[in-house]
């Protein structure tokens, strides 16, 4: 995990404007640098660095001898960097996994590079030879980047949005800042000035579509066929090898472990293939909850199971609603289910960062969207909704789950991996029938949970345990994470704001006092920044006005089974 920074045509001293660099500094504690660009006196690039590959070479901008004119800041981890420079025999000068981008840029322009490259990432590629500018980010967003532009052509990057907000321009009108699309590439002319001017924005991968770089995949051929017994195989050889190609690190690596189906699978066959890979460390496992919580219960079993080094982090009630307000900072959202979920895994990623020496931490966000794994797709009226409602969590990842894993774990500068949403497995998965990929027998993810079965890799209780709302996974079967948290807003609303939220908060009302709570510290920090969120996570086919699964009517607690 990186924070990077960057300014093209800046009318302010560039001394003041990189104070707001500094606000991400949480993503990189390793290191900092600073940097102008020769010849163009207004803009710049800033970058707090998180070493986990070649720790000598690894500080940017990155910029190699055989190409002077290249300006690399990039956030992010390229898996086939090692297989694309065999392939295509480039002449390395470091160890960065990074430096594959500036080679194939050279060769292939951007749209092929982009398109080649198996990782997460979000980068800026400046060309001062050829007077360009591109930004681009991986298929699902997992890493972050938000841009900010002016009508004059001041253009500002960061990682995070709180990077850009106290960005200083000479503009009467307020400069928009968005999330960069996921799967894009765009390109800007770079004037004399330093300003820019967009010229193209394309996407290079849809996560349909089978990845350009499938080609030079270490899995080349799968058997072909949707008969049950191949496409279970598929999925087994295409997550292991998701895994496998992610222990790619110089720094210990971790797990989360929630004791639910995904991230159980993912423990365990880490656990695995570290061993076949002869790691020096054992992995070490974490699960966050109360005492007693079904969630705690659970990941104890599978860690003793696969034999992790397993850290429990205990957390309260009050603690959890301790940490909202930070947790809505880092998160830069107002969403209810995301500002839920977050409060656990800002938690656990603080103990991480605090009691162990794991970096790398692996984790299985992603599962629930693509194998229709949400308690809500029991609802769905026919396969066709159900397939196509899959495909839209997938696109709209970056802006809830994948978001909350980023900025929970980057807040204590941990790098996060989540082999669920590799390019080849989610392009293979989303390619089978889609009668193979909705619940069977009212039990969801059924097909992922029949590719595991026989294995022993996680015990035959977790591997069939149903989805568990995260708000009752975490706390005491007694009272819920949900409950509590309700319980502490009632008195912080009055029902005279409820009653004029709409007027208070036109886009994007909120519906509880909950919502309300969340929304006033979100514009606390980032007023009039409401349009980052399009819209609030909530499940489908069913009149909900609360996103949690146990709200729902087909919802049963663990302890109701």
């Amino acid at each position: 995990m990186c924070g990077i920074w960057a300014l093209f045509g800046s009318d302010e001293c560039l001394s003041i404007q990189c104070t707001s660099a500094m606000k991400i500094a949480h993503r990189g504690p390793d290191a900092f640098r600073f940097e102008n660009v020769n010849g163009f006196t207004n803009c710049c690039f800033g970058f707090h660095r998180l070493a986990i590959v070649d720790q000598l070479y690894g500080m940017q901008p990155l910029r190699i001898k055989k190409f002077p004119f290249l300006w690399l800041c990039y956030n992010g981890e390229i898996y086939n960097h090692h297989t694309l420079k065999k392939q295509f025999e480039f002449d390395y000068q470091t160890k960065v996994d990074g430096e594959i981008l500036l080679h194939l840029y050279d060769r292939f322009g951007i749209k092929k590079m982009a398109s080649l490259l198996d990782g997460v990432f979000a980068f800026i590629l400046l060309d001062t030879a050829n007077r360009k500018v591109f930004l681009g980010r991986d298929t699902y967003g997992v890493r972050p980047m938000f841009k900010l532009l002016t009508e004059d052509g001041f253009l500002a990057v960061c990682s995070e949005a709180k990077g850009l907000t106290e960005i200083n321009h000479t503009m009467d009108t307020p400069a928009n800042i968005s999330p960069f699309l996921p799967g894009h590439f765009e390109v800007f002319d770079l004037k004399p000035s330093g300003k820019v001017q967009s010229v193209q924005l394309e996407q290079f991968h849809s996560c349909t579509a089978k990845p350009a770089h499938v080609l030079y995949d270490s899995v080349e051929h799968l058997p072909a066929g949707f008969d049950e017994e191949t496409v279970k195989g598929n999925i087994r050889t295409l997550f292991e090898n998701a895994v496998r190609k992610r222990l790619m690190a110089h720094r210990r690596i971790g797990c989360l472990l929630s004791g639910g189906l995904d991230s159980s699978l993912v423990a365990s066959v880490l656990v695995k293939q570290a061993k076949e890979e002869k790691l020096q460390y054992p992995i070490q496992t974490f699960s966050i909850g109360s005492e007693d919580s079904p969630d705690i219960l659970a990941a104890r079993k599978v860690a003793a199971h696969i034999g992790s080094e397993h850290h429990e982090v205990n957390f309260t009630a009050e603690e959890g609603i301790q940490a909202v307000e930070e947790v809505i900072f880092h998160l830069e959202s107002y969403d209810i289910t995301t500002i839920r979920a977050s409060v656990g895994m800002y938690l656990v990623s603080k103990y991480i960062r605090e009691k162990t020496d794991s970096v790398v931490i692996f984790s299985g966000e992603g599962s629930d969207e693509l194998t229709q794994g949400y308690i809500y797709f029991h609802k769905a009226p026919n396969t066709k909704a159900a397939a196509e409602d899959s495909v839209r969590l997938m696109k709209e990842l970056y802006l809830f789950d994948v978001l909350r894993a980023d900025r929970t774990t980057a807040a204590h500068g941990l790098e996060l991996r989540v082999p669920f949403l590799d390019h080849r497995f989610t392009a293979y998965f989303l390619s089978l029938p889609e009668e193979m990929r909705v619940p069977k027998n009212g039990v969801e993810k059924h097909l992922l949970r029949e590719s595991f079965k026989g294995l022993n890799l996680i015990p035959d209780e977790i591997l069939w345990r149903r989805k568990e709302a995260f708000s009752d996974g975490v706390m005491s079967v007694k009272k819920s994470w949900y409950t509590c948290l309700q319980e502490h807003l009632e008195s912080m609303v009055n029902d005279d704001q409820m009653e004029k939220a709409h007027k208070t908060f036109p886009f994007n009302p909120p519906r509880t006092k909950e919502a309300y709570y969340f929304r006033q510290v979100f514009e606390k920090y980032y007023a009039g920044r409401a349009e980052w969120l399009p819209h609030y996570w909530m499940p489908r086919w069913t009149n909900a006005t609360d996103p949690s699964a146990r709200t729902l009517a087909i919802y049963k607690p663990d302890k109701d089974q």
